[in-house]
C-alpha cells in the first residue's frame, strides 16, 4: 500500500497518518496545502522521499486552491506555497527539491491557460511519486548485492514503504534481498524518541512475514562486540557533497559501532536527499523539536515537569565512518565528492529524459 496519493474523485492528497500506527490505519486526505505543510511537520507523514512527495502533491493542491487567471498571478500563489511547505521540515532536503521541481516546471510551461497549468503540475506530482518507487526499486536491487545470505541486519529508524511512496530506501534493501532467496534477519532498533523503530519497521517486517527482533537503542553495541550483526544499514534526510550524512538521531553513534567492529555500515539514500550545495554535514540545518517527545510516551509523562529538553531530531554521522551509500544509480564509495556527484548526475539526466518522453506522448 502506498504512504501517500492524490485522490482524484475529491482532488485531495490522501496518506497514511504515521502517527497512529501500529494501533490504528487511518487514511486522512487533505484539500489545503497549508494542511499537506502540517501533516509533514506533526509528521502525519515521515520519512525524506515521502515527505518530498507531499510536497510535490502540496503544490499541485496549491496550484488548484489558486484563484489565479493567469500564468503570473499562479507563480506567485505557487512561491508562496513553497515557502509555506519547505518550512515545515529544514533538515530533510527532499522537501525543498521536490517543490522547487514543481515550481520549475511551471515557471518553464508554455499553456495556454491556467486550467492546463494545474493539471500538467499535477501529472508532475504522480510522476514523481510514481519515480519514487522505481528508485526505491533499483536501490533495493544493488544494495542487496552487500547483504550475505544468513545476515543479521541492523537498522535504525523507519526506512520502508511508510518513509518513501512505496518499497523503501534500506529497508528496501532489506526486501529485495529476501526477494533474491536469501534468508536475514533484523534488529530493529526502537528509535527513541517517537518510537518509528518500535511502532513502524517492526509493523512493516511483520506485515512482510520478514524475520525480525526490536531492541532497545542502547543494545546495539553489545549486539556488534558480541558478534550478532552483519551489516549496519539506515536511511539519510541529506546528504553533504562530501559524504556526511544526516539521519534520525542515533545514527551516527552506530556509524562508529560498526567502525570499531568491523561491521560494514551503508546509508541508502535517493539521489534526490543528496545536497551538492553543501561542503560538509557540518553544514545541514539540524531540526529541534517539541519537549514532549522526550518527556512523554503516548501521552504518559516519564519526566518531572518542567524538566528542561533539548530534542534533536537528527545527528550527523561523517563520511570516514560510511562503508558506501547506496543510491539508484549504484554503490557510491570514496572519494564521495567524485562517487555522489556523478551519481546525481546520472538521475538527472535520467529524470530529464523520463519527462522528454512523457512530453511526447
Amino acid at each position: 500500500m502506498r504512504t501517500i496519493w492524490w485522490n482524484s474523485k475529491n482532488r485531495t492528497v490522501q496518506m497514511i497518518d504515521q502517527r497512529l500506527l501500529p494501533q490504528r490505519l487511518e487514511l486522512p486526505e487533505f484539500d489545503d496545502y497549508r494542511a499537506v505543510a502540517e501533516t509533514i511537520r506533526n509528521m502525519t507523514i515521515r520519512g525524506a522521499p515521502a515527505i518530498g512527495a507531499a510536497g510535490a502533491y502540496g503544490m499541485a493542491l496549491a496550484a488548484f486552491q489558486s484563484p489565479a487567471l493567469t500564468r503570473d498571478s499562479l507563480l506567485i500563489d505557487l512561491e508562496a506555497a513553497k515557502s509555506v511547505l519547505d518550512a515545515a521540515r529544514p533538515t530533510a532536503v527532499n522537501l525543498s527539491w521536490a517543490t522547487q521541481r514543481l515550481l520549475e516546471l511551471a515557471y518553464h510551461l508554455v499553456l495556454p491557460n491556467t486550467d492546463d497549468i494545474r493539471s500538467a503540475l499535477l501529472a508532475e506530482a504522480e510522476r514523481l511519486a510514481n519515480e519514487d518507487v522505481e528508485i526505491n526499486r533499483r536501490m533495493g536491487a544493488f544494495g542487496a548485492a552487500v547483504i550475505p545470505d544468513g545476515a543479521n541486519i541492523l537498522h535504525h529508524c523507519n526506512t520502508g514503504s511508510l518513509a518513501a511512496v512505496d518499497f523503501g530506501t534500506a529497508l528496501g534493501v532489506v526486501r529485495a534481498a529476501v526477494e533474491q532467496g536469501k534468508k536475514v534477519h533484523v534488529w530493529v532498533d526502537e528509535t527513541r524518541p517517537r518510537l518509528q523503530g518500535a511502532r513502524l519497521t517492526a509493523w512493516e517486517l511483520m506485515q512482510d512475514g520478514i524475520p525480525m527482533t526490536l531492541i532497545a537503542d542502547n543494545a546495539a553495541g553489545h549486539l556488534m562486540r558480541t558478534g550478532k550483526v552483519d551489516v549496519v544499514l539506515f536511511g539519510a534526510d541529506r546528504v553533504a557533497a562530501n559524504g556526511d550524512v544526516a539521519n534520525k538521531i542515533g545514527s551516527y553513534k552506530l556509524a562508529v559501532l560498526a567502525k570499531e567492529n568491523g561491521i560494514p555500515c551503508y546509508s541508502v539514500v535517493p539521489t534526490s536527499t543528496i545536497d551538492l550545495n553543501l561542503p560538509s554535514g557540518d553544514h545541514i540545518p539540524i531540526e529541534e523539536r517539541d519537549a514532549d517527545e522526550i518527556t512523554h510516551i503516548g501521552g504518559v509523562a516519564v519526566a518531572p515537569a518542567n524538566v528542561h529538553v533539548l530534542n534533536i531530531a537528527f545527528d550527523v554521522t561523517p563520511h570516514r565512518y560510511l562503508t558506501g551509500i547506496v543510491t539508484e544509480e549504484g554503490i557510491c564509495y570514496p572519494p564521495y565528492l567524485n562517487s555522489l556527484r556523478q551519481a546525481k548526475q546520472a538521475a538527472e539526466a535520467r529524470i530529464r529524459l523520463g519527462q522528454r518522453k512523457a512530453g511526447d506522448t
